[in-house]
Order: C-alpha cells, then sequence, then structure tokens
C-alpha cells in the first residue's frame, strides 16, 4: 500500500515489490494520475479525486504506516497519521525507517517539543523508530498505541 506513484522512492519500492512477486496497492489523486505519474504496473492502483481522500483511503486499507527518507510530502502525510493515532481516531502502528541517521533531526525536534511542553512525553511512544527494516517490522508487529479516552471521535469530524 502506497501513493500510487511511478516516480522516485515510491516506484523504485514499488518495481521491487512486483519484482520479488508481491501484491502492491496504490492510491493516487486524479490530478496526479492526469500528469502520468501513477504506476500502471501494479495491481491495484486506486485513483481518487483528492489527496484527503487518498489519505483517508490509505489510512483505511492499511495496517500500519512506515515512512521511509522522504520530502515535505512524507513528513505532512507522516504526522498526519501519527496525530490521528495521538487524537484516537485508529490504533496502527506508525514507524519511521531511520536509514542512516536520516531522521535524527526530526527526532531531536520532537524532543525539544517535549521539553518545551508542546508535546506529552507519552505521544513520543506512538513513533516507532529503527534503522534496521527486519526490526521496525518486529517492533511493529508487537506495538501497541496506548487508548487514551479523547474528547473527539470519527464520528464527529
Amino acid at each position: 500500500m502506497y501513493g500510487g506513484g511511478n516516480v522516485g522512492l515510491m516506484g523504485v519500492i514499488a518495481d521491487a515489490v512486483l519484482a520479488g512477486g508481491g501484491q502492491v496497492i496504490g492510491v493516487i489523486p486524479q490530478a496526479l494520475m492526469a500528469k502520468e505519474l501513477g504506476h500502471r504496473g501494479i495491481q491495484d492502483l486506486r485513483v481518487v479525486k483528492t489527496m484527503h481522500e487518498r489519505k483517508a483511503l490509505m489510512a483505511d486499507l492499511s495496517d500500519g504506516f512506515i515512512a521511509l527518507p522522504g520530502g515535505i510530502g512524507t513528513f505532512e502525510e507522516f504526522f498526519e497519521i501519527v496525530t490521528w493515532a495521538q487524537l484516537g481516531l485508529h490504533s496502527k502502528p506508525c514507524a519511521l525507517l531511520n536509514v542512516n541517521g536520516f531522521y535524527d533531526p526530526l527526532l531531536h525536534l520532537i524532543d525539544r517539543a517535549i521539553e518545551e511542553c508542546f508535546v506529552k512525553p507519552k505521544q513520543r511512544d506512538l513513533v516507532i523508530v529503527e534503522s534496521d527494516f527486519r526490526a521496525l517490522l518486529d517492533r511493529m508487529a508487537r506495538h501497541h498505541v496506548p487508548h487514551e479516552p479523547k474528547w473527539i471521535d470519527k464520528e464527529t469530524i
């Protein structure tokens, strides 16, 4: 399950999964599909109207979330899904694959936000971090997102 693109790291990973005999589901907004950025070689490419629909469908279809090294879009999508966990909208594991320390500065920022009391320390536990992919998957399989009663639920958004 990924963003449906045929370029960049997304495309490379989709191609590798396909080459290994795996199944790939992609979700891409129509605007990106119109620019011929959709991966037409995957088994299941779902085209939606908006980025918001894309993220919601990917969240519904996924059992967990892993952010690989990436850019602004990766950061935005990762923090949105972590926010959804923090709000109690899902209880799926959220993880960063910290290849060669790529996410170290981001982790320092989160720690700083905790030190400055913008983020509760227990919310740091919502983010699983590993540099080894197998270790990351193992931690995700064992991870339990703590449930906290919230003032918001899926029906009110």
